[in-house]
């Protein structure tokens, strides 16, 4: 009776936490919806070659992991006045990491260019070339053509262009750029997705155990209590002892043991999780948060464990989230 009375009130205690949970709308099992998962990694690269009215527009977009959405953009001076409008682009498409955008524009129209004789230079070439031929006796035969090919006598020079020429087909390529690195982050946040909830399933599944040894725990407690007090009174047999000492004895253990708050505490942070995962946007800080709350709890029922097989279930929990903690790591 009296190991039946302890089972129950392992049980009632669980049955009350779960209660407390569904009435404040913490507590839904990870299995009661479906969900379609979204998330990204941090790391990708995207590329944009696109030619418009004769101007060829090169972007390149490179991205690696950091806490915040840290853009750096490289372009021609002549376009820092659209910098703000790249910049909004790329945070609104990109919520997260460093992010390096390289920008190259060239012009590859007929006309596009403009030729320049330096006169004063060629001036002086054609000077130079007489009195060396003057000097040494020879004809002066350096014709035009022979002047034209010495150094930086003939000058080249792009026609410029302003901002607002360049602004629609710069933005048109740099959302091509975007598209490609964002593909690349959704592949690889789905793997990595994937890991996540492949290894909470793996934690879900140890909770179930805990959930199942918990009410084991004092009852094991009961029994190598008694066998200890037998061994202890084996000679002295016709001492009395107070049976509801030791009942009152295995009930402070059983309180002080008992985890039931903490795995469905846990469970809610599953359910949290899973969900998270599902969600629109960033989502790598807030799945970070709940990691630090799942950590807590099991920190909580590995200091209450007095048993060998719970503590073997933490130290492996423990060592399946610090995984996940740092594939989270990697998202967006």
């Amino acid at each position: 009776m009296a190991l039946l009375a302890v089972a129950r009130f392992a049980r009632l205690r669980y049955n009350k936490a779960r209660m407390l949970k569904r009435r404040f709308g913490f507590f839904f099992s990870c299995s009661e919806r479906s969900h379609i998962y979204m998330a990204e990694s941090m790391t990708g690269y995207g590329r944009a070659d696109c030619i418009f009215d004769s101007r060829r527009y090169l972007i390149e977009i490179k991205s690696i992991n950091n806490r915040y959405c840290d853009v750096q953009v490289r372009m021609p001076r002549a376009l820092l006045s659209l910098e703000p409008q790249i910049r909004d682009l790329v945070t609104s498409c990109l919520l997260r990491g460093k992010i390096d955008v390289f920008i190259t524009i060239e012009d590859q129209g007929v006309g596009n260019t403009h030729v320049f004789a330096n006169l004063p230079l060629a001036g002086a070439y054609s000077q130079a070339l007489s009195e060396i031929a003057a000097s040494t006796g020879r004809m002066d035969t350096a014709g035009a053509d022979f002047i034209a090919r010495l150094p930086d006598v003939m000058i080249t020079q792009p026609v410029e262009w302003t901002p607002e020429i360049v602004r629609d087909s710069l933005m048109s390529a740099l959302e091509l750029a975007i598209t490609e690195i964002s593909e690349m982050r959704q592949a690889e946040g789905r793997k990595l997705l994937k890991d996540i909830l492949m290894k909470t399933a793996g934690l879900a599944s140890m909770r179930e155990q805990l959930v199942l040894r918990a009410p084991l725990v004092p009852l094991e407690y009961r029994i190598r209590l008694q066998a200890r007090m037998d061994e202890l009174l084996a000679d002295t047999s016709g001492i009395v002892f107070d049976e509801g000492r030791r009942e009152a004895e295995v009930a402070i253990f059983a309180d002080k043991c008992a985890i039931d708050e903490e795995l469905v505490r846990l469970e809610s942070h599953f359910a949290q999780l899973k969900n998270t995962l599902a969600a629109q946007g960033s989502i790598g800080k807030k799945l970070d948060f709940i990691l630090q709350e799942v950590n807590r709890e099991i920190n909580t029922i590995g200091s209450k464990a007095n048993d060998i097989t719970t503590t073997n279930l933490v130290l492996d929990m423990k060592t399946d989230l610090e995984k996940i903690r740092e594939q989270i790591q990697n998202l967006a």
